[in-house]
């Protein structure tokens, strides 16, 4: 688009000179419209978010992104602030403003002696896992190596550990943040005590996270991998995952789905990953699953555990267009399972998927008022992720996940989890923050009253 340029919010262009003087002050790269990086730097995963920035700043380190944050404010500009790029609703870009890129701020520095990992906000699940696994360490994240530390943490963050040391943002000690008056602040459980609460499953909404210290665990090797049964036994699949997790162990965490396989075919998947020490103990707990039905296939063994970190990205490449709907339902009770079934029929894509996913464990022993993640006291978590390339498909596939997530509201409680909500979910944002959300509005008044961080999840500052 030639005619997109840097704007302020009330779209007048920001001037050439100002422009040139934020471009003297910083290390990192200003990408603009008409230069040969800019459309692949505007580039996320969800391809259904086309958006055009007036320019992309990729930043370098923390005093580039003080600049930025310092420019954008200045000059009343739109920020958006880009991590993994992963986030489906898209919220890593912004049309006409500035986009704060933090994927080049991507080091990860093991401390093996503290048990633990000082993490840039621009790195990847994948950055931490490869020097994490080098020391025989892991920490809590989600499934997908491609995703951002920034976006998951900030959001709760839920994977393969969740049952058996809490979601992401529950094991993070410390954090680096750009407040939006341009100030660096340590955040912990002694200095900025309320933004530490706050940026703990609150979401982008009150600075720009340039690191992340995190609790690490001992941990190298897990068991784990993939159980394929026929599509026409998912009822009794689910049913049977869903009796086996009322008892299963905490070192056990089990996901399952009905999905297509690389060549198309409609399959129930159900996907166990084991973390505790005892490999022996961890095939019996898995046993039972493997008789749920007749599988099609098993491919569970043991491996290291960044390779089962990566072992559904193939699952969701880059390039596709997505658009996910999810509902916590409690007990996932027979009916519940029965919609599942029926609305997996309507899937049209391949590519698409229906997610069961069973959290509890560590995380769900907490209060909800322990940190700003309020969504640890339900049990199950439905998605609706339908994944497609025509965009001559948008509008039946997002049809798609929306009727199937209304079928699913008489089993949902009023939950939300915060980062598998898409671009235009307004009212359940605030739904995600449950009774945490006075308190968060409070904070936000504090440090960012003029809601400059406004492309995220947002929560609007207390007036």
């Amino acid at each position: 688009m030639t005619d997109t340029i840097l704007r302020d919010r009330s779209g007048n262009p920001v001037t050439e000179d100002a422009i040139a003087a934020l471009a003297g002050e910083i290390r990192g790269a200003l990408i603009r419209p008409g230069d040969a990086a800019y459309d692949s730097a505007r580039r996320i995963w969800n391809t259904l978010i086309d958006r055009h920035p007036g320019a992309i700043l990729k930043c370098r380190g923390t005093a580039d992104v003080v600049a930025a944050v310092n420019f954008a404010r200045s000059h009343d500009i739109l920020v958006s602030v880009r991590g993994g790029g992963h986030n489906v609703g898209g919220r890593a870009l912004c049309d006409d403003g500035l986009v704060i890129d933090l994927s080049a701020m991507c080091g990860v520095h093991v401390d093996v002696a503290t048990e633990t990992v000082r993490v840039q906000g621009g790195a990847t699940l994948g950055d931490v896992d490869r020097e994490t696994n080098l020391h025989g360490f892991a920490v809590p994240f989600g499934v997908i190596s491609k995703t951002g530390v920034a976006g998951l943490t900030l959001g709760g963050g839920v994977g393969w550990l969740v049952r058996k040391y809490g979601p992401s943002c529950d094991n993070v000690l410390e954090m680096e943040v750009v407040t939006a008056d341009g100030a660096v602040r340590t955040a912990n459980a002694e200095r900025h005590a309320d933004l530490y609460w706050a940026l703990r499953g609150g979401g982008g909404n009150f600075g720009i996270v340039t690191s992340f210290l995190y609790r690490a665990y001992p941990l190298s090797t897990v068991l784990g991998g993939l159980l394929v049964f026929p599509r026409e036994d998912a009822g009794t699949v689910l049913r049977g995952y869903r009796d086996f997790m009322e008892a299963a162990p905490e070192d056990l965490t089990v996901y399952a789905g009905l999905v297509c396989t690389p060549d198309g075919a409609p399959v129930t998947v159900v996907v166990p990953c084991w973390s505790g020490a005892d490999m022996e103990e961890g095939e019996r707990a898995i046993a039972p699953l493997r008789r749920l039905a007749t599988p099609l296939m098993e491919a569970v063994q043991q491996m290291p555990f960044p390779a089962m970190q990566s072992i559904l990205d193939g699952a969701f490449p880059g390039g596709t267009r997505n658009y996910w709907k999810s509902a916590f339902v409690k007990g996932l009770p027979d009916a519940a399972i029965d919609v599942v079934v029926e609305q997996g029929k309507g899937m049209t894509s391949p590519l698409s998927s229906l997610l069961v996913e069973y959290y509890g464990g560590a995380g769900s022993r907490r209060d909800s008022a322990e940190n700003a993640f309020a969504q640890r006291h339900t049990d199950y978590n439905i998605g609706f992720m339908p994944q497609w390339t025509d965009p001559a498909e948008d509008a039946a596939q997002i049809a798609w996940a929306k009727g199937a997530w209304e079928a699913m509201q008489p089993f949902a409680t009023d939950h939300f989890l915060l980062n598998y909500l898409a671009e235009d979910e307004e009212e359940a944002v605030r739904t995600a923050f449950g009774s945490n959300l006075p308190r968060l509005r409070e904070i936000k008044r504090k440090y960012d009253p003029a809601n400059f961080f406004s492309i995220n999840q947002n929560i609007r500052p207390a007036a």
